[in-house]
Order: structure tokens, then sequence, then C-alpha cells
């Protein structure tokens, strides 16, 4: 059997290239799932702009100069050399973009995790692979798949990093300030944090996206890249889903004094320069895996999927709203798609699951 990968220049993200290796035969505790589909969006770009500084690169080792991307999706153990774990099992989890994935599987409460040696570094969420007999987030049929594929993670990100300001009733903020607004994650995260009382969300977008943005109910005012400046200089946070440092820069020079936390999420603006923040308070990275392992602990296991459930589900639902699911398979498919998103083609109404199976 054949496996056809995509692979990603690590040197130039945009460039890409489609390899064909052997399926070699299973070592004990070893299994082999078939990746059925999976979720391409601007966060898997993030994924190979970070790739060096996260580790993302190191999932799924390759040759030198090209990475395999991760990106969350559903598999099937279509063979295995594991006790615990027959073929047939259903799982979600991170995967390469490719046709198959041999793993090193390890027995957990709620599925597998990949013990080869090169994940060793990594965080457990990064590891596990959820069977769907044992997942609470779960929802049966290929619109619900696709859309928890598209939406599952990044709202993830979202909701902890509404929990986060919460913790602090949002630093005293009057309001949020929320660049790349049109983003899936910036989406999760407002619906989230339109929740809480006495605070504005204010979204931040390109003007070809301003009527899509406009449109969406979790945000109080929408403003264009070009116009931070019309932001209302009361008290405020900023979550930065886009990376864009010249944006950035330029709402902390606006909201100065004003501006009570600045956090980073994302690289969606892959091609913009950096920018040193002169004004307000020096921007933090939020990296989610943390906070998971963090919230875990804290609510404890029961708890933690009570609330994220709930969240999930009503986000899933309102996305019907708002999001449409193209599908698009074959190793030629996969490529386009990477191109699409990587150059900013895709429509944030859109949402593009992949698999390398003409027959899928």
């Amino acid at each position: 059997m054949k496996n056809s990968i995509l692979e990603v220049s690590r040197a130039d993200h945009g460039q890409t290239r489609l390899v064909e290796e052997d399926l070699a035969d299973l070592e004990p505790g070893q299994i082999r799932l078939r990746i059925d589909r999976f979720a391409l969006t601007a966060n898997n770009i993030t994924y190979a702009v970070a790739g060096d500084m996260l580790g993302y690169w190191d999932f799924f080792p390759t040759d030198e100069g090209w990475g395999r991307v991760p990106a969350m999706g559903w598999a099937d153990i279509v063979e295995s050399a594991h006790p615990d774990h027959p073929e047939g099992g259903r799982y979600y989890g991170w995967l390469p973009m490719a046709q198959y994935v041999t793993i090193t599987a390890a027995k957990v409460r709620d599925g597998l995790r990949d013990d080869g040696d090169h994940r060793d570094a990594h965080a457990a969420v990064y590891r596990s692979y959820v069977d769907v007999q044992h997942d609470p987030w779960y929802e049966a049929g290929a619109d619900a798949e696709d859309r928890h594929a598209l939406l599952r993670g990044l709202f993830l990100t979202g909701f902890l990093a509404d929990e986060f300001f919460a913790d602090d009733s949002y630093f005293g903020a009057e309001q949020v300030v929320v660049l790349s607004a049109s983003s899936k994650t910036a989406i999760g995260y407002a619906q989230r944090a339109a929740t809480r009382d006495g605070l504005s969300v204010v979204a931040v977008t390109s003007a070809g996206n301003l009527d899509f943005v406009t449109g969406l109910d979790p945000y109080d005012t929408v403003v264009t890249y070009d116009a931070v400046d019309t932001i209302a200089q009361v008290p405020s946070v900023l979550i930065d889903m886009a990376g864009n440092g010249g944006v950035r820069a330029a709402v902390h020079e606006h909201l100065e004094d004003n501006l009570r936390y600045s956090m980073t999420v994302g690289m969606s603006h892959h091609g913009s320069p950096p920018v040193n923040v002169t004004a307000g308070p020096a921007p933090q990275m939020f990296f989610a895996p943390t906070e998971v392992a963090r919230r875990g602990e804290e609510w404890g296991a029961e708890e933690y999927g009570s609330r994220t459930t709930q969240a999930l589900t009503e986000f899933v639902a309102a996305s019907r709203g708002w999001l449409t699911v193209e599908d698009n398979r074959g190793p030629e498919g996969a490529r386009q798609t990477w191109a699409a998103v990587y150059d900013g083609e895709v429509a944030p109404s859109v949402g593009r699951i992949v698999s390398l199976h003409d027959d899928a």
C-alpha cells in the first residue's frame, strides 16, 4: 500500500509538494489510521508559521527542509498491532495532511495517545486521539463531524481565552477589541465574550469581510483595519487573532493607557512584517494546551467536560447560520486547498474539509 502526503516547505509556507511512501509493516504496539478527512483553515497556516517556536513540525517528522503540518480531523484504525485498539475504531485528533498515519499507541481513558519518541515533548492534548465511543462532544453525521473538525479546536482556544480574561474580571475593561474578527477562532471567542455583563465586543476586520462580520450576532461594533482610531477610548483588552504587527501597534497607540491587557493568539496575517509595540502593555502569547491542563486540574474532569460540551454544542449549532462546508478530495485537491487558504482566497463563511482519498 502507498501513502500520499502533502508537505509544506519550512522556508516558504506557500510552497508544497506531494510525496508518496510505502506503508511499512507495523511493529508491536503500533496502529495504522486511515485519515478520513480533516479541516484546513487559517489556523493551519499559524501552525506552519509557529512551527519552530511551538514544535508543530515535530508532530510528524519528514525530510529536512519540509514539514507535515498537523490538522484536526477524523480517522479509523485499519490495521493494528496493539491488543487494546482493534481495527474499526474511529477517532478525532491531530493528523498529518495524508492518507494514512502510523502511531505507537498507548491506551488512555477516552481513547489512545501517541507515545512515539518524537512526541514525548508535546502537550498531552496534542498527542491524544478521542474514541467516538467515549467522546462527550461527538455528534454523529457527516455535517456534524465536518463542523467539529473545523470548529472544535478553534472554539476551545476562544473559550479558554474568554475564561482567562474572566478570571481577572476582564482587567476592568469595558470593551474587548478582536483583531481578525472574521476568523473562526475569533467568532467562537466572541460568542463567549458577548455573554459577559457590561462588556462590549468590538470587531476589527478587513473591508472585504465587513458585511460578513457585521452580520454576526456576537459583535456590538465593527470597524475596518484602517479605522482603529475610531474605537472608543475606554478601558479595554485586546485579543489578536491576526498577528498583523502594524494593526496591533496601531490599536496600542490609539488606546495607550486604556489598554489593560494585550493577548496574541493567531498569525492568520502571515505576510505582515513585525512591528514593535511602543504604547500600552507588552503583548502576551496565549497557548491553549497549557490552559487545557490548568482548567482540567482546577475544575476537575467532570466540570471541564460539562462546561466545554455545552459551549461547543451552542457554537456548532450557531455555525449553521453562517458557515458553509465545502469538500475537497484527492492529493491535488489538498494541494489546491492549502494554496487557497494560504493566499487568503477562502471566504470566512466557508469551511474547507479535505481528504487525500479520492473516494472519501
